[in-house]
């Protein structure tokens, strides 16, 4: 079988080539520029997957280097599920919601620590949820005015996958009214998320059941491709939390994005240097086939 090592520098980094060379050689590999410099695929014969990622591995040391090893064959997936929350958008929504409120360093405590999944994710949202009732729900607005950024990449790569055809999920253990938004201005096909209770322009405390926690997301990964036909091989799953973990682990390519490492030892590859087009790079898209796309506000 054929595999396929990706390498993507981290922006400003130049020693690539000469690392690409010394792997080439290695693995006695054609070297195919994806971007000139910063993104290079290897394709090697005769080695097992594992032996690929171990010589990538030495060769690359602590380079500021993104890798993924992974057959050939069906790289370019058709269905992308992605999380929300540090993923696509550069906050945990929850959080500045809790800061506007005045109680943002008692909820980021208990995020974090659900995060790394030292708590289960339901039972920490209800808690959550539950401290901030009686808050104006005109926080949301704040949060997004003030608050909320988009990871750089976004756009391009949901803009790119959509041309050729994939589907585009953002599913979120966060909530409908930020998901609703963050996927029409990042250009997402569809979005799932929690609903909140709210009562006379107040936060219930309170959220429709069931939660939309690690499970769920598993199962949205199975509508979605099952939708389409598709197995899951045809799939990727990015996120980087512990909630995200049963998604990673189950679509064909699971990328943590800067993730915990829970997440990353869940996955199938780690972004830990670059922004979101890293995921092109990974199915072997070149940058001259980006559909390069902005966020819309």
């Amino acid at each position: 079988m054929e595999h396929v090592a990706t390498l993507v520098a981290a922006r400003g980094f130049d020693n690539l080539p000469d690392i690409a060379t010394t792997l080439a050689r290695t693995l006695a590999s054609t070297p195919l520029w994806l971007e000139e410099k910063r993104a290079i695929d290897l394709p090697v014969t005769g080695w097992t997957q594992s032996e690929i990622a171990e010589a990538v591995a030495q060769a690359l040391g602590t380079a500021p280097v993104d890798h993924a090893v992974q057959p050939a064959f069906g790289r370019r997936k058709h269905v992308l599920i992605a999380d929300m929350d540090s993923t696509f958008i550069t906050v945990e929504c929850i959080d500045v919601i809790a800061r506007h409120a005045g109680i943002g360093a008692e909820i980021a405590e208990i995020t974090q620590r659900t995060i790394r999944g030292e708590l289960d994710f339901s039972d920490s949202l209800r808690q959550r949820v539950a401290r901030l009732a009686g808050a104006s729900e005109t926080l949301f607005e704040t949060a997004w005015r003030e608050d909320v950024g988009f990871t750089p990449g976004g756009s391009t790569l949901l803009a790119t996958m959509r041309a050729h055809g994939a589907l585009t999920a953002l599913v979120s253990g966060g909530f409908t009214w930020f998901t609703q938004r963050v996927a029409q201005a990042v250009g997402f096909d569809t979005h799932r998320a929690n609903i909140l209770d709210i009562m006379d322009g107040k936060l219930a405390g309170t959220m429709t059941e069931p939660i939309l926690d690690r499970g769920a997301k598993l199962t949205i990964l199975h509508e979605l491709a099952g939708g389409r036909g598709l197995s899951l091989s045809e799939t990727m799953a990015v996120g980087d939390g512990a909630n995200d973990i049963a998604m990673l682990e189950a679509a064909g390519m699971g990328i943590a994005y800067h993730a915990v490492t829970a997440a990353e030892q869940a996955a199938d590859a780690a972004v830990r240097h670059g922004d979101l087009t890293t995921l092109l790079f990974f199915q072997g898209y070149r940058r001259a086939e980006f559909v390069i796309a902005d966020v819309r506000t």
